[in-house]
């Protein structure tokens, strides 16, 4: 099959012939249909997080299911899924208290290194990215992996389900569970940030403040729900957002994986505020926040993959889409194909895109 294959930071990207392996007792093989490119993605091209080389990245996708081992139950062919990084074990102690995002025993869920990988180049194996892999044809994944939905919905929008919209809306109403009538603030309205913003929305927030340096994303946040809009690259966010909110947010999301924006949403919160850290700060930077603004009951915190329950919490936001709450279509700024995930990094960091996805038919 063909994937985008990873060599290592600050390298692009090549589309090569990959092998994949048949599905083992509990694996589900599926014809990736589209994918999104995400920041978090970027972070290992870019060499901000660490990961070995070779690899296929990619972990926001949906797909039909073409083959499953022999003892799964959950799905068979021709079903319409969701790939989900958060895979879980079912009965660690985290899954079993109600938090499988956190499972503490992913290894039941993978290959043992010393046996077959499911993917292999030229001969030798190779490293299956958040047991994903999906900047590729098809993906061989355990079938805690994934979510069956709905065939109504198309999976270029389903895709976006997978990481930005779980990330984003699940840090909202899971994370920090907001309270109608909140005021909130977004930094960043990338894919994840444009989900926090609907999240917020949807939960029944009176004022939903966006913040990003580019004006084309500000306008596609007042688009998708927000009521006011910052433009950070020439005026103070923290100033902007106390003086459009009278003193400050109840809840602040930083989305973007930036330590000065992590500050900022501390400090635009007021006393009570919680901020919620979603973006992926670079290993080895630390945030530094005013002590004394502790002793306001001030509080942040970070979440991953927005707390999510994916089989339980994917069917609602379908759900959310189909009845005309979620709005998918307008977060795809382009579709393009495998050979174009280069491009689709670099319109990303360029600020041009709130999300691209790769079409595989």
């Amino acid at each position: 099959m063909k994937a985008a294959v990873f060599h290592g930071p600050n390298q692009p990207l090549t589309v090569e012939s990959v092998d994949i392996d048949q599905p083992h007792d509990r694996e589900v093989l599926v014809r990736t249909v589209a994918s999104g490119v995400c920041h978090s993605d970027l972070h290992f091209v870019d060499g901000y997080y660490s990961f070995p080389a070779p690899a296929v990245l990619g972990h926001e996708a949906a797909g039909i299911v073409e083959e499953t081992g022999k003892a799964v139950t959950y799905v068979k062919p021709g079903d319409h899924v969701i790939a989900c990084l958060s895979v879980f074990c079912g009965y660690c102690e985290d899954c079993m208290s109600g938090h499988p995002n956190r499972c503490s025993n992913r290894a039941a869920t993978q290959r043992p290194r010393d046996g077959k990988q499911r993917l292999s180049w030229n001969g030798k194996p190779m490293r299956q990215f958040a047991d994903l892999s999906t900047y590729a044809e098809r993906m061989l994944v355990h079938e805690n992996a994934l979510v069956k939905v709905t065939n109504d919905i198309p999976l270029d929008r389903a895709a976006l389900i997978g990481c930005g919209v779980t990330t984003g809306m699940g840090a909202v109403l899971n994370t920090a569970r907001i309270e109608p009538g909140s005021r909130v603030a977004v930094f960043g309205c990338g894919g994840v940030g444009l989900a926090a913003i609907q999240g917020a929305r949807i939960a029944g927030a009176r004022q939903i403040i966006a913040v990003d340096q580019f004006e084309s994303k500000l306008a596609l946040a007042k688009r998708l729900g927000a009521t006011d809009s910052v433009d950070a690259s020439n005026r103070d966010a923290v100033e902007a957002i106390k003086e459009l909110s009278g003193g400050g947010v109840d809840y602040s999301f930083e989305a973007v994986g930036n330590k000065k924006l992590a500050e900022q949403c501390f400090e635009s919160i007021k006393p009570g505020g919680t901020a919620t850290v979603i973006g992926m700060i670079p290993v080895g930077q630390k945030v530094e926040l005013d002590g004394p603004k502790f002793l306001t009951e001030r509080k942040i915190q970070g979440t991953n993959m927005g707390s999510n329950r994916f089989r339980i919490d994917m069917p609602r936001y379908v759900d959310y889409y189909l009845q005309g709450r979620l709005n998918l279509d307008e977060m795809i700024s382009r579709r393009g194909k495998l050979e174009d995930v280069n491009e689709a990094f670099r319109a990303m960091k360029a600020g041009e895109v709130a999300r691209t996805v790769l079409m595989f038919e």
